[in-house]
């Protein structure tokens, strides 16, 4: 019997996580703050709470650090929220890739697999060292460090570092 409530929690805790999408899944959890501050900002809440599916490469609390404190605090203003969906969107790609459908691309491209970010430029996965890294438009590379974060439309992948555009 005990056994039996267990199962029925675990499926009710499971249905419930289940039932939240990718922005809910980033405002439930603590280390995604920065990032849930810009997704407001850019008004890009709605949208991302919408059907997708998605895959959020999302940096985390640690990622957005890395960034001069002046520079996020300009982003975050009202007049650069073009520039901040920009830099947002290029962290987001149409379709839900798994870390296994990641592995799968990356042994398929010879440890490289090009992926098209929302903004319309280009992410280039990347293995090394038996890590995934994701290389941008910069030449800048950022590690995943966590992965297949299930919302109920779409993924969150953790990454290192902000991933930034041309």
């Amino acid at each position: 019997m005990k056994n039996l409530i267990l199962t029925i929690k675990a499926l009710l805790f499971t249905v419930t996580l289940s039932a939240q999408t990718v922005v809910d899944v980033a405002v439930s959890n603590k280390d995604f703050s920065t990032l849930v501050t810009a997704l407001k900002a850019a008004d890009l809440v709605g949208a991302l709470s919408g059907e997708g599916p998605f895959t959020v490469f999302a940096p985390n609390n640690d990622a957005f650090s890395k960034i001069d404190s002046e520079t996020l605090g300009n982003l975050l203003k009202p007049e650069n929220v073009k520039a901040l969906s920009n830099i947002l969107t290029y962290h987001v790609v149409s379709g839900k890739l798994m870390a296994s459908d990641v592995a799968a691309a990356l042994k398929s491209g010879y440890g490289r697999a090009k992926l098209t970010a929302l903004n319309g430029q280009t992410l280039t996965a990347r293995k090394k060292d038996g890590k995934i890294y994701l290389k941008d438009a910069q030449g800048n590379m950022s590690e995943i460090i966590a992965t297949d974060v299930a919302g109920s439309n779409g993924v969150i992948h953790v990454i290192s570092s902000v991933v930034m555009p041309e």
